[in-house]
């Protein structure tokens, strides 16, 4: 075998030629960033939308760490793709977003909903089979531990760390909110708040594009009347129709008096899914002090004499869960209900998309709310990488990949972002010039072409 030459050349190239098409969807938050530079001026130095563009810059390649922007000084590629005036250093961009986090926080919303504003294949984007356009709450947890970080707790999980909430709208899992929250706090807790900031940005995105009603999707860990109250406020005249699907918990319920009573009335119908498991389904109507519609309790009661091994039980095991909705019977009978449940289980896939193709399991700030903007600019860089993958990695001239429906944020940064490219300027234009053997070029150059008509 040959041996290489290793030589330095003379002329730019640039592992993430992607970034051009990053660029696009920051053109479109061009008024929201323009705004954000008038509230907050600057004398001198980098502007803070600069600070913004250059951590997204980061975020959509995986990286969170604020060291990782001292590979890109002096790169003209980075600047010119996400319309970067002046590129700040890595103490210039912790310092900042130290000092400015609370400020540079509420103008994260904004870019989110500007962002989703634009996406037009919205129908087949977002909504789920049943026409419905589910919004799935949930919370998650960040291993931080041996760090003292503010707001690191026991989670319930038993590691040392966070446990921030995730609001996705829409089967591919956009997201409108990743608000941090400290590792002991409740899921339940203070939620209220954060669905005065997603609900109506939700409602307002289903009125601008698929003017579908909203499914609210929470586990059991935000059963209580007083979140359903609060959901229920939000259906109004004018604005798309908010109905919501929590998993029930069962707290101090005598499964086995119920199981006996079960059994013992003739007209309670078992299934026998296999040797050894029986299961039986029922309703019951739902009165929630505060709350006029009607609402039903699908309620599921499993019973194992044997396991799935095959082992018999001495004692059978008796399990039950519940699910408290607002969804009619007429639309949803209670199979039906259990299955729009059961795909709130893909909001899992987004969670674990945020701490491993993004890099955040591990926060890089030890200050609570520079962590907070962290995760906000997070859930704004998934959207923009989602959005690009939808769009060029499922047609035909994509790179092979096997069939799906969505793709995973890492395999949007191998595809499209991780390309080799070739920074050219000739003739008062900027070329960026990919390979020969590229096999994502033709995807790549058709989805600049859409975004560049798009966005200019």
């Amino acid at each position: 075998m040959r041996p290489f030459i290793v030589k330095q050349l003379d002329y730019d190239l640039t592992p993430v030629a992607g970034l051009a098409l990053v660029g696009h969807h920051l053109n479109r938050l061009a008024p929201v960033f323009k705004k954000l530079d008038g509230a907050l001026p600057v004398r001198s130095g980098v502007a803070n939308s600069d600070v913004l563009r250059s951590y997204l810059g980061l975020l959509v390649q995986g990286k969170s760490d604020f060291d990782a922007i001292e590979n890109f000084r002096g790169d003209a590629f980075f600047k010119q793709a996400l319309g970067i005036k002046l590129l700040p250093s890595s103490p210039t961009l912790r310092q900042r977003m130290d000092a400015r986090a609370g400020d540079l926080f509420d103008f994260l919303p904004t870019l989110i909903e500007t962002l989703l504003c634009g996406v037009r294949r919205a129908a087949r984007l977002w909504c789920l089979a049943l026409r419905w356009l589910a919004l799935d709450v949930d919370t998650f947890t960040m291993d931080n531990g041996d760090t003292a970080k503010d707001g690191v707790g026991r989670t319930y999980t038993g590691v040392d760390g966070y446990c921030p909430l995730a609001a996705c709208l829409g089967s591919h899992g956009f997201c409108l909110e990743l608000a941090l929250r400290p590792g002991v706090q409740h899921s339940a807790s203070e939620t209220q708040f954060n669905f005065e900031r997603v609900i109506p940005m939700a409602q307002r995105l289903s009125a601008a594009g698929p003017k579908a009603p909203i499914l609210a999707r929470l586990d059991s860990g935000f059963d209580s009347a007083a979140l359903m109250r609060e959901i229920e406020s939000y259906n109004r005249a004018g604005v798309p129709q908010l109905d919501c699907l929590i998993k029930w918990n069962p707290r101090s319920s005598d499964v086995a008096a119920l199981a006996e009573r079960l059994d013992a009335d003739t007209t309670t119908i078992w299934e026998h899914p296999r040797a050894g498991k029986r299961v039986t389904l029922w309703e019951q109507a739902l009165h929630i002090e505060g709350i006029e519609r009607p609402l039903r309790r699908v309620l599921r009661l499993t019973e194992r004499t044997i396991d799935a091994q095959g082992q018999l039980l001495i004692e059978p095991k008796l399990t039950l869960d519940g699910w408290s909705t607002s969804l009619s019977a007429q639309q949803f009978d209670a199979k039906a209900i259990i299955a729009l449940y059961a795909d709130h289980g893909t909001h899992e896939q987004f969670h674990s998309e945020f701490k491993t193709d993004l890099d955040l399991e591990r926060l890089p700030s030890g200050k609570f709310d520079t962590n907070y903007l962290v995760c906000e600019l997070a859930a704004l860089a998934m959207n923009i990488l989602r959005l690009m993958g939808q769009a060029g990695l499922l047609g035909p001239d994509a790179p092979m990949r096997h069939a799906a429906k969505r793709r995973r944020i890492k395999t949007v940064m191998q595809e499209l972002i991780y390309r080799a490219g070739r920074l050219i300027e000739h003739g008062r234009r900027v070329i960026l010039g990919l390979g020969a053997n590229d096999r994502a070029a033709k995807a790549f150059a058709r989805l600049h072409g859409e975004l560049f008509a798009e966005y200019t």
